[in-house]
């Protein structure tokens, strides 16, 4: 064979991961097709993210910006909103509300929603304080038993939507109304319990915070961690032939990491320090995100909310995603509820109520989680919570009623919705739907 009259023999043609007859590298084996855009060091990291900003990949940026405009001008108007005292409150606040949004966002993922998250927590609350103080059973059994109730609750829904094709919408919105009748029944007449203030689960949600010790120690765990997953992906990656990413990204995000953490523990410890039920709201959101991204059951629910009847073609079990996501929201939902009855040492007709269910899901959708479904994460709940109560904590520094709460909250999510929808536009433009 020959070619403008040069001839081409079959062993002058360099394999995969061998050198060129020239002596120069070959590129990786994913990189070697002419049509992929192949970025190299930090110029080419930089290049690749403004492509997929460009391309309507957004990300977590519209909600990192938005919550440091928050953040500045809540400061602007009162400066003690950032101080060390009212930071700890804000992870205080956050926590309850950022675990039941954790299930929203799973539900999301699969373009279904749960209207009955805030009545889950407050029935399962319930529980908890009957069982623990009226009928005076061990703590750690009131617990058991309230977390079962949300996983049955989830199961039940889950049932319902796989085997009768009833709504997700309609479901739930019963749920809302049932179970908030079953909390005011299971309450009686008396209507609130206090929690014993000694006992160990009021001490872990109220009053456990990190030695600065601990905390600064947790630190370096979690940056080495990520520094040898990273080190250990990119040598499994340059085995195989494949594109890794050099040294010096990982160099970097692993300052930036390093930064990210250390900030806000140094200001955390100028009052009373992390709260430990904050750090297991934390572990929850780093769990979970393992979780969907690394395992199968998580591939196959991004699989499920992108396209059911592909999911099925494959091979899903789309009827176990579903079930498995229902239950694990409703349990989400009971441990948020739990949670925050243990914060404020009580359990009462309004547990769960008022405007539980409208952070939960907001806080789901600010984060960042399509309401279309196949795009979302479990930092999403982290991130949306944070702006939820944040807007909540900085409006009641300045002594503005509930109203304004709403309307700004409205505002946010409004906002959140349309970038969503225009960033989905614009992937679908560019092929990366």
């Amino acid at each position: 064979m020959t070619l403008h009259g040069s001839e081409i023999r079959p062993q002058d043609t360099p394999r995969p991961g061998t050198s060129s007859t020239n002596g120069t590298d070959q590129l990786p084996a994913d990189l070697q097709d002419e049509r992929l855009i192949a970025s190299h060091g930090v110029s080419g990291a930089v290049s690749a993210f403004t492509a997929r900003l460009r391309s309507g990949d957004l990300g977590s940026v519209p909600v990192v910006v938005g919550l440091i405009i928050i953040w500045a001008v809540f400061q602007i108007a009162n400066s003690s909103f950032l101080s060390s005292r009212n930071l700890v409150n804000l992870t205080l606040q956050t926590t309850s509300v950022g675990v039941i949004a954790l299930g929203i966002v799973l539900v999301l993922l699969l373009g279904e929603i749960d209207l009955s998250v805030g009545s889950v927590s407050g029935l399962a609350a319930a529980v908890l304080g009957v069982t623990f103080v009226n009928l005076d059973w061990p703590w750690v059994l009131s617990l058991l038993v309230s977390v079962a109730l949300g996983l049955a609750i989830g199961l039940f829904y889950g049932a319902l939507y796989t085997r009768f094709g009833v709504p997700s919408f309609v479901i739930t919105l019963a749920g809302l109304l049932g179970f908030l009748g079953l909390q005011l029944l299971v309450l009686g007449k008396e209507g609130t319990l206090n929690l014993p203030y000694d006992s160990a689960l009021v001490g872990f949600a109220a009053r456990s915070f990190l030695s600065p010790a601990v905390a600064y120690g947790l630190i370096v765990v979690v940056v080495a961690l990520y520094v040898l997953t990273r080190l250990r992906g990119r040598g499994a990656r340059a085995a195989a032939g494949l594109s890794a990413a050099p040294t010096s990204i990982i160099a970097i995000k692993a300052a930036a990491l390093t930064v990210a953490l250390v900030v806000p523990v140094v200001v955390l410890n100028g009052d009373r320090g992390v709260s430990s039920m904050f750090l297991f709201f934390l572990a929850l959101v780093v769990g979970t995100d393992l979780v969907v991204r690394r395992t199968r059951w998580g591939r196959s629910v991004f699989a499920v909310g992108g396209n059911v009847e592909a999911a099925r073609r494959a091979g899903i079990n789309v009827r176990m995603i579903y079930l498995s996501v229902f239950a694990a929201c409703s349990t989400f939902a009971a441990v948020g509820g739990i949670l925050a009855a243990a914060r404020l040492v009580a359990v009462g007709q309004s547990s769960g109520g008022t405007d539980t269910n409208l952070n939960a899901i907001a806080a789901a959708v600010i984060g960042g989680t399509s309401l279309f479904g196949g795009r979302g994460s479990a930092y999403s709940a982290l991130l949306g919570a944070l702006v939820i109560m944040s807007i909540s904590n900085g409006l009641a520094l300045l002594s503005l009623d509930s109203s304004v709460r709403y309307i700004v909250t409205a505002a946010v999510l409004l906002i959140a919705v349309t970038i969503d929808s225009l960033s989905r536009r614009s992937r679908q433009a560019h092929g990366r739907a």
